[in-house]
């Protein structure tokens, strides 16, 4: 059989690094990014530039969409640019080359707006004898963005619905937790929302491999976290996705 065909934004980038050591040859990988990856095939443009980055969309199956401004240290007009025009621009691209499945890489930060009161305030700062039992935010749970970085990832969800309604187009959303290139916690909160480069990467497999009736979700993904407040339970039911990762 000819392996799958998968595009991925932002394939230099620390979550991409993992994604392609993990599955290695099993898809013929394409990369848009703003500088060549060795080793694989590249279309070099900015995600500003519709029809520039349209040609790398030809003869795909699956668009795995990582490339973003990450964080809230990022100026305005760069989460703008790269995740809200940039997000549309991928989404319009994958629609106009008939890419069956785009699997866009959202965030925590869509709801870590929570951890502003109890009790996930507790859980956060380790106070967990104050925090008690905790009953996890779902993919349904009201979201609370803690700066324009969550909110631009709203945006993008928001798409992912639209495209996947008007279109047909499969689209899966991934609230990712803290991937760390130490690939371990390092702080208190990390505790709470730290995902290993292996259970992205498993993640992201596991939605490439998905069913075309899945036609649209979203999940959370961390690792096993004892202090942990994000569901898993919902990717386990229709992926059967479970992490294999401990904090």
């Amino acid at each position: 059989m000819t392996p799958r065909r998968v595009l991925v934004t932002g394939l230099s980038g620390l979550i991409g690094s993992a994604f392609r050591k993990h599955v290695g040859d099993a898809y013929t990988l394409r990369a848009l990014n703003r500088r060549a990856v060795p080793g694989v095939e590249t279309h070099r443009a900015d995600l500003g530039d519709l029809a520039a980055i349209q040609p790398a969309f030809k003869d795909i199956d699956t668009v795995v969409h990582l490339a973003a401004a990450a964080g809230d240290h990022q100026a305005p007009e760069d989460i703008m640019r790269s995740n809200v025009v940039g997000a549309y621009h991928v989404f319009e691209a994958a629609r106009a080359a008939g890419v069956q499945r785009v699997i866009f890489a959202s965030s925590g930060a869509t709801v870590s707006g929570w951890e502003r009161e109890p009790p996930l305030s507790h859980l956060v700062t380790g106070h967990y004898a104050d925090a008690g039992k905790i009953t996890p935010l779902t993919h349904e749970t009201p979201l609370r963005p803690s700066g324009l970085y969550g909110a631009s990832k709203i945006w993008g969800e928001a798409l992912a619905r639209h495209y996947a309604d008007a279109h047909e187009m499969s689209v899966i959303c991934l609230r990712i937790g803290r991937v760390k290139a130490e690939d371990r916690p390092t702080t208190t909160r990390d505790a709470a929302v730290w995902c290993s480069q292996r259970d992205i990467a498993r993640m992201i497999q596991a939605c490439i491999e998905a069913p075309p009736s899945v036609r649209f979700d979203i999940f959370y993904v961390v690792s096993n976290l004892r202090h942990g407040y994000r569901d898993i339970e919902h990717a386990r039911g229709v992926l059967g996705w479970t992490p294999v990762d401990s904090a």
